[in-house]
């Protein structure tokens, strides 16, 4: 039976219990193990995975040696023998019926391009209150239970698919796949302990400028396992701090950034203004915050090459 999903998961170092509670999830799908493939890259992990899966026909465990999500990514894509490909974390615990909906919606919608929907937490311990200001940046959303389409309008849409549990077409990544094959085009992305994160933003870009639709269906819920590590202060100052300067060059790249460009030289005084501003001595949440905006800065005094 020809498959009619690839699913992939790009892993580097991964948590063995979370790992191992994704593909728990993923054996527990109503959609029949025979109507779709796993695909596990492993991104040089130490030591290399060694993950042995006998409930499913077929399963590939692969390396990428080229370090970072993206290359990662690449390879499964490039892999994958399905139309249809879902994009799956090392720390995602798909709905047992979510590949089977994910089929079900994009046959039904020939536009779309790209979908995804809900990414509930469970967090390893309670965290406190204020960590809800950041759940977007640690890929969590719910954006209620209305389906949301967008199409191409020189803009980022706030409700384009994460890619925790996206769903794309494989036809619809031409453009991108095209252009990461090309030396010096990538986004920065997670990399080793590098937290850039806008590969995601990347692939949605592409997806919508070549005419597709991306849409949110709120039937397709997971949930995202979120160890304590990643709720602490530190963590999360780094995370937006870098993943606000990849967001930069992802907005230049794709001439959408509604920001002019800044001097290098001009750097230490904005830092020093946003310090005061964002009162960043007060709270975490403050404090997170201008670590943020000091990633904006950073990527907006970036000269990029493109």
């Amino acid at each position: 039976m020809d498959k009619l999903i690839s699913v992939i998961i790009t892993t580097f170092n991964p948590d063995l219990e979370r790992l191992n509670q994704t593909l728990a999830a993923l054996k527990n799908q109503t959609l029949s193990a025979d109507q779709w493939e796993l695909i596990i890259v492993d991104n040089n992990s130490s030591p290399s995975l060694s993950i042995l899966i006998d409930w499913h026909p077929q399963y590939t465990c692969v390396v990428e040696q080229l370090q970072g999500l993206t290359y990662g990514r690449l390879k499964g894509f490039n892999l994958a023998v399905a139309e249809l490909i879902v994009m799956v974390d090392d720390d995602n615990v798909l709905h047992p019926d979510y590949l089977k909906r994910a089929k079900d919606i994009m046959e039904q919608q020939p536009e779309l391009g790209a979908i995804g929907g809900k990414s509930i937490p469970i967090f390893e311990s309670q965290p406190k209150d204020w960590i809800k200001a950041f759940y977007h940046n640690l890929a969590l959303r719910d954006l209620g239970n209305t389906v949301i389409l967008n199409s191409w309008d020189h803009t980022y849409p706030a409700t384009a698919p994460i890619g925790a549990g996206m769903i794309v077409r494989k036809s619809a990544l031409k453009n991108y796949i095209d252009k990461v094959n090309k030396a010096g085009t990538v986004i920065a992305d997670r990399s080793g302990k590098m937290l850039g994160s806008s590969g995601d933003n990347d692939i949605v870009l592409e997806i919508l400028k070549a005419g597709w639709q991306t849409g949110y269906f709120p039937e397709l819920i997971l949930h995202h396992l979120i160890p304590d590590s990643r709720t602490t202060t530190s963590y999360l100052a780094r995370l937006i701090n870098q993943s606000n300067k990849s967001w930069m060059t992802v907005l230049k790249r794709h001439h959408i950034n509604p920001w002019p460009e800044i001097s290098v030289w001009s750097l230490p005084l904005r830092k020093i203004k946003a310090f005061i501003t964002y009162s960043a001595w007060s709270n975490k949440v403050n404090y997170i915050k201008w670590r943020g905006a000091c990633g904006s800065f950073d990527g907006l005094a970036t000269k990029d090459v493109l």
